[in-house]
Protein backbone atom coordinates (compact mmCIF):
# COMPACT_ATOMS: atom_id res chain seq x y z
CA UNK A 1 0.00 0.00 0.00
CA UNK A 2 1.09 3.63 -0.33
CA UNK A 3 0.71 6.16 1.69
CA UNK A 4 -0.54 9.48 0.76
CA UNK A 5 -0.32 13.43 2.13
CA UNK A 6 -3.60 14.78 1.13
CA UNK A 7 -6.10 15.65 3.54
CA UNK A 8 -7.92 12.92 5.10
CA UNK A 9 -9.52 10.61 2.44
CA UNK A 10 -9.86 13.42 -0.74
CA UNK A 11 -12.40 16.04 -0.32
CA UNK A 12 -16.35 16.27 -0.73
CA UNK A 13 -18.60 19.36 -1.03
CA UNK A 14 -21.60 18.90 0.82
CA UNK A 15 -24.61 21.21 -1.20
CA UNK A 16 -21.74 21.88 -3.47
CA UNK A 17 -20.44 24.60 -1.31
CA UNK A 18 -19.87 23.34 2.00
CA UNK A 19 -16.52 21.20 1.66
CA UNK A 20 -15.31 18.72 4.28
CA UNK A 21 -12.40 16.03 4.41
CA UNK A 22 -14.22 13.00 3.53
CA UNK A 23 -12.98 10.80 6.89
CA UNK A 24 -14.91 12.43 9.53
CA UNK A 25 -15.95 11.30 13.42
CA UNK A 26 -18.71 9.95 14.45
CA UNK A 27 -19.96 11.31 18.05
CA UNK A 28 -22.15 8.42 19.20
CA UNK A 29 -19.73 6.45 21.16
CA UNK A 30 -18.58 9.64 23.21
CA UNK A 31 -21.87 9.25 25.79
CA UNK A 32 -22.33 6.56 28.39
CA UNK A 33 -23.78 3.14 27.64
CA UNK A 34 -26.57 2.76 25.59
CA UNK A 35 -25.79 6.27 24.46
CA UNK A 36 -27.33 7.22 27.59
CA UNK A 37 -25.72 10.16 30.23
CA UNK A 38 -22.03 11.06 30.40
CA UNK A 39 -18.73 8.93 29.22
CA UNK A 40 -16.71 7.22 31.80
CA UNK A 41 -13.84 9.17 31.33
CA UNK A 42 -14.67 12.62 30.12
CA UNK A 43 -11.17 13.90 29.91
CA UNK A 44 -10.51 11.64 27.09
CA UNK A 45 -13.64 11.99 25.40
CA UNK A 46 -12.59 15.75 25.12
CA UNK A 47 -9.30 14.79 23.93
CA UNK A 48 -10.67 12.65 21.04
CA UNK A 49 -11.90 15.72 19.88
CA UNK A 50 -9.08 17.82 19.92
CA UNK A 51 -7.32 15.04 18.51
CA UNK A 52 -10.03 14.75 15.75
CA UNK A 53 -9.58 18.10 14.83
CA UNK A 54 -5.27 18.12 14.82
CA UNK A 55 -5.81 14.83 12.43
CA UNK A 56 -7.82 16.77 9.84
CA UNK A 57 -11.32 15.98 10.62
CA UNK A 58 -13.00 18.75 9.43
CA UNK A 59 -16.59 16.91 9.68
CA UNK A 60 -18.23 15.90 12.94
CA UNK A 61 -21.43 14.00 13.17
CA UNK A 62 -23.42 14.03 15.98
CA UNK A 63 -27.34 14.21 17.55
CA UNK A 64 -28.99 15.39 20.22
CA UNK A 65 -30.14 12.05 21.23
CA UNK A 66 -26.60 10.96 21.74
CA UNK A 67 -26.63 11.72 25.76
CA UNK A 68 -29.15 12.99 25.17
CA UNK A 69 -27.60 16.62 24.45
CA UNK A 70 -24.11 15.17 26.08
CA UNK A 71 -21.88 14.60 23.17
CA UNK A 72 -22.92 18.17 21.76
CA UNK A 73 -22.16 19.62 25.13
CA UNK A 74 -18.21 17.90 24.81
CA UNK A 75 -17.84 19.21 21.54
CA UNK A 76 -18.69 22.65 22.74
CA UNK A 77 -16.49 21.84 25.58
CA UNK A 78 -13.10 21.00 23.29
CA UNK A 79 -13.47 22.76 20.33
CA UNK A 80 -15.58 25.90 20.36
CA UNK A 81 -14.84 28.93 19.21
CA UNK A 82 -14.87 26.33 16.37
CA UNK A 83 -12.05 25.77 13.55
CA UNK A 84 -13.38 27.76 10.13
CA UNK A 85 -12.96 24.73 8.08
CA UNK A 86 -14.86 22.51 10.82
CA UNK A 87 -18.55 21.23 9.97
CA UNK A 88 -20.56 19.98 12.86
CA UNK A 89 -23.61 17.97 11.61
CA UNK A 90 -26.50 17.15 13.59
CA UNK A 91 -29.59 15.23 13.92
CA UNK A 92 -33.42 15.43 15.25
CA UNK A 93 -36.52 13.33 15.05
CA UNK A 94 -35.36 10.46 17.41
CA UNK A 95 -36.58 10.67 21.01
CA UNK A 96 -35.05 8.05 24.26
CA UNK A 97 -36.72 6.32 26.94
CA UNK A 98 -33.90 5.71 28.38
CA UNK A 99 -30.23 3.39 27.55
CA UNK A 100 -30.46 1.71 24.31
CA UNK A 101 -34.48 3.17 23.84
CA UNK A 102 -34.92 5.27 20.22
CA UNK A 103 -38.56 6.26 18.98
CA UNK A 104 -38.72 8.51 16.32
CA UNK A 105 -40.93 11.40 16.41
CA UNK A 106 -41.73 14.00 13.40
CA UNK A 107 -43.51 16.83 14.60
CA UNK A 108 -42.96 20.03 13.01
CA UNK A 109 -42.95 21.59 16.68
CA UNK A 110 -40.70 19.50 18.06
CA UNK A 111 -38.27 19.52 15.19
CA UNK A 112 -38.26 23.07 15.48
CA UNK A 113 -37.60 22.61 19.45
CA UNK A 114 -34.27 20.45 19.16
CA UNK A 115 -33.16 22.51 16.19
CA UNK A 116 -33.08 25.20 18.58
CA UNK A 117 -31.84 23.39 21.44
CA UNK A 118 -28.83 21.81 19.02
CA UNK A 119 -28.17 25.63 18.26
CA UNK A 120 -27.43 26.17 22.17
CA UNK A 121 -25.93 23.25 23.10
CA UNK A 122 -23.09 23.68 20.19
CA UNK A 123 -23.01 26.93 20.77
CA UNK A 124 -23.81 28.10 16.77
CA UNK A 125 -25.84 30.44 14.85
CA UNK A 126 -26.25 28.50 12.22
CA UNK A 127 -25.80 24.51 12.11
CA UNK A 128 -24.43 24.05 8.53
CA UNK A 129 -25.99 20.41 8.05
CA UNK A 130 -29.07 19.44 9.90
CA UNK A 131 -30.72 15.81 9.10
CA UNK A 132 -33.68 14.25 9.80
CA UNK A 133 -32.65 11.16 12.28
CA UNK A 134 -35.52 8.74 11.47
CA UNK A 135 -38.98 9.50 9.39
CA UNK A 136 -41.85 9.48 11.77
CA UNK A 137 -44.48 7.43 9.73
CA UNK A 138 -47.44 8.65 11.53
CA UNK A 139 -46.30 12.33 10.22
CA UNK A 140 -46.39 13.47 6.78
CA UNK A 141 -42.57 13.31 5.28
CA UNK A 142 -43.65 16.68 4.09
CA UNK A 143 -44.31 17.88 6.74
CA UNK A 144 -41.35 16.85 8.43
CA UNK A 145 -38.88 18.01 6.15
CA UNK A 146 -40.98 20.96 5.22
CA UNK A 147 -40.30 22.22 8.89
CA UNK A 148 -36.56 22.10 8.31
CA UNK A 149 -36.70 24.04 4.96
CA UNK A 150 -38.31 26.79 7.05
CA UNK A 151 -35.70 26.25 9.51
CA UNK A 152 -33.13 26.82 6.38
CA UNK A 153 -34.86 29.72 4.76
CA UNK A 154 -34.60 31.50 8.65
CA UNK A 155 -30.83 30.77 8.30
CA UNK A 156 -30.86 28.40 11.06
CA UNK A 157 -29.64 25.46 9.55
CA UNK A 158 -27.54 25.27 6.19
CA UNK A 159 -28.19 21.96 4.23
CA UNK A 160 -30.55 19.34 4.85
CA UNK A 161 -30.27 15.51 5.09
CA UNK A 162 -31.87 12.70 5.77
CA UNK A 163 -31.51 9.19 8.00
CA UNK A 164 -31.91 5.87 6.90
CA UNK A 165 -34.27 6.24 4.02
CA UNK A 166 -35.04 4.34 0.88
CA UNK A 167 -34.45 6.25 -2.43
CA UNK A 168 -38.38 6.03 -2.83
CA UNK A 169 -38.02 8.17 0.43
CA UNK A 170 -35.56 10.54 -0.97
CA UNK A 171 -37.25 11.45 -4.03
CA UNK A 172 -40.51 12.35 -2.03
CA UNK A 173 -38.82 14.30 0.10
CA UNK A 174 -37.22 15.89 -2.43
CA UNK A 175 -40.20 17.42 -3.10
CA UNK A 176 -40.55 19.78 -0.46
CA UNK A 177 -36.63 20.41 -0.50
CA UNK A 178 -33.08 20.06 -1.73
CA UNK A 179 -31.29 17.13 0.30
CA UNK A 180 -27.80 17.37 0.62
CA UNK A 181 -26.98 13.99 2.14
CA UNK A 182 -28.44 10.82 3.57
CA UNK A 183 -27.14 8.87 6.11
CA UNK A 184 -27.63 4.64 6.26
CA UNK A 185 -26.22 1.56 7.68
CA UNK A 186 -23.35 0.59 5.06
CA UNK A 187 -19.89 -1.46 5.34
CA UNK A 188 -17.33 -3.98 3.97
CA UNK A 189 -20.10 -6.62 5.53
CA UNK A 190 -23.56 -5.00 4.80
CA UNK A 191 -24.24 -3.86 1.42
CA UNK A 192 -27.79 -3.78 1.81
CA UNK A 193 -28.28 0.26 0.80
CA UNK A 194 -26.21 0.11 -2.60
CA UNK A 195 -29.33 1.37 -4.37
CA UNK A 196 -29.01 4.44 -1.95
CA UNK A 197 -25.68 4.59 -2.85
CA UNK A 198 -25.88 4.64 -6.43
CA UNK A 199 -28.61 6.95 -6.47
CA UNK A 200 -26.52 9.22 -4.08
CA UNK A 201 -23.47 8.88 -6.50
CA UNK A 202 -25.38 10.02 -9.88
CA UNK A 203 -26.99 12.93 -8.18
CA UNK A 204 -24.26 14.00 -5.84
CA UNK A 205 -25.27 13.47 -2.96
CA UNK A 206 -23.18 12.80 0.29
CA UNK A 207 -23.66 9.41 1.49
CA UNK A 208 -22.74 9.15 5.23
CA UNK A 209 -22.35 5.48 6.54
CA UNK A 210 -23.24 4.78 10.28
CA UNK A 211 -21.44 1.98 11.79
CA UNK A 212 -18.73 2.09 9.09
CA UNK A 213 -16.74 -0.24 10.69
CA UNK A 214 -18.81 -3.36 11.00
CA UNK A 215 -16.84 -6.45 9.46
CA UNK A 216 -18.00 -9.34 11.57
CA UNK A 217 -16.63 -12.92 10.98
CA UNK A 218 -15.18 -10.82 8.04
CA UNK A 219 -12.12 -9.94 10.56
CA UNK A 220 -12.01 -12.59 12.93
CA UNK A 221 -8.94 -14.32 13.18
CA UNK A 222 -8.30 -16.64 10.05
CA UNK A 223 -10.98 -14.70 8.36
CA UNK A 224 -10.44 -12.87 4.76
CA UNK A 225 -9.88 -9.52 6.34
CA UNK A 226 -8.15 -10.48 9.01
CA UNK A 227 -5.40 -12.20 5.90
CA UNK A 228 -5.68 -9.15 4.25
CA UNK A 229 -4.38 -7.31 6.88
CA UNK A 230 -1.95 -9.20 8.10
CA UNK A 231 -0.53 -9.29 4.19
CA UNK A 232 -0.57 -5.38 3.88
CA UNK A 233 0.18 -4.20 7.50
CA UNK A 234 -2.36 -2.69 8.42
CA UNK A 235 -5.51 -3.04 10.80
CA UNK A 236 -9.05 -4.71 9.31
CA UNK A 237 -10.44 -1.65 10.56
CA UNK A 238 -8.37 0.48 8.53
CA UNK A 239 -8.97 -1.76 5.28
CA UNK A 240 -12.41 -1.64 6.10
CA UNK A 241 -12.49 2.00 5.84
CA UNK A 242 -9.99 2.24 2.82
CA UNK A 243 -12.68 0.32 1.34
CA UNK A 244 -15.32 2.84 1.54
CA UNK A 245 -13.34 5.79 0.66
CA UNK A 246 -12.26 3.39 -2.55
CA UNK A 247 -15.74 2.92 -3.34
CA UNK A 248 -17.34 5.54 -3.80
CA UNK A 249 -16.13 9.59 -3.94
CA UNK A 250 -19.70 10.56 -2.27
CA UNK A 251 -19.29 7.96 0.65
CA UNK A 252 -18.15 10.13 3.87
CA UNK A 253 -17.36 7.49 6.84
CA UNK A 254 -17.87 8.78 10.34
CA UNK A 255 -15.59 6.08 12.68
CA UNK A 256 -16.53 6.45 16.31
CA UNK A 257 -14.52 5.92 19.11
CA UNK A 258 -13.95 6.98 22.75
CA UNK A 259 -10.45 6.52 22.51
CA UNK A 260 -7.87 8.71 21.31
CA UNK A 261 -5.47 5.32 20.58
CA UNK A 262 -8.41 4.08 18.32
CA UNK A 263 -9.22 7.43 16.39
CA UNK A 264 -5.48 7.51 15.46
CA UNK A 265 -5.64 3.79 14.37
CA UNK A 266 -8.53 5.17 12.03
CA UNK A 267 -7.56 8.14 10.85
CA UNK A 268 -4.42 6.18 9.19
CA UNK A 269 -6.85 5.03 6.97
CA UNK A 270 -6.86 8.12 5.39
CA UNK A 271 -3.85 7.44 3.96
CA UNK A 272 -4.09 3.86 2.53
CA UNK A 273 -4.79 4.14 -1.26
CA UNK A 274 -5.69 0.56 -2.23
CA UNK A 275 -4.67 -1.17 -5.42
CA UNK A 276 -7.59 -2.13 -7.96
CA UNK A 277 -6.21 -5.91 -6.80
CA UNK A 278 -6.49 -5.57 -3.01
CA UNK A 279 -9.98 -3.47 -3.56
CA UNK A 280 -11.38 -6.18 -5.44
CA UNK A 281 -10.34 -9.09 -2.61
CA UNK A 282 -11.85 -7.10 -0.13
CA UNK A 283 -15.40 -6.61 -2.52
CA UNK A 284 -15.55 -10.34 -2.81
CA UNK A 285 -14.24 -11.42 0.25
CA UNK A 286 -17.37 -9.39 1.80
CA UNK A 287 -19.79 -11.82 -0.77
CA UNK A 288 -17.96 -15.03 -0.42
Amino acid sequence: MTTSTTSPGGTFALGARTTVNRLGYGAMQLTGRGVWGDPDDRAEAVAVLRRAVELGVTFIDTADAYGPFVADKLIREALHPYPDDLVIATKAGLTRSGPGGWHPVGRPEYLRQQAELSLRHLGLERIELFQLHRIDPKVPLAEQVGELKLLQDEGKIGHIGLSEVSVAQLLEAQQTVAIASVQNRFNLADRSAEDLLEHAEANDIAFIPWFPLATGKLAAEGGPLAALAAEHDATPSQLALAWLLRRSPVLLPIPGTSTVAHLEDNMAAASIELTDEQFSALSDAAVD
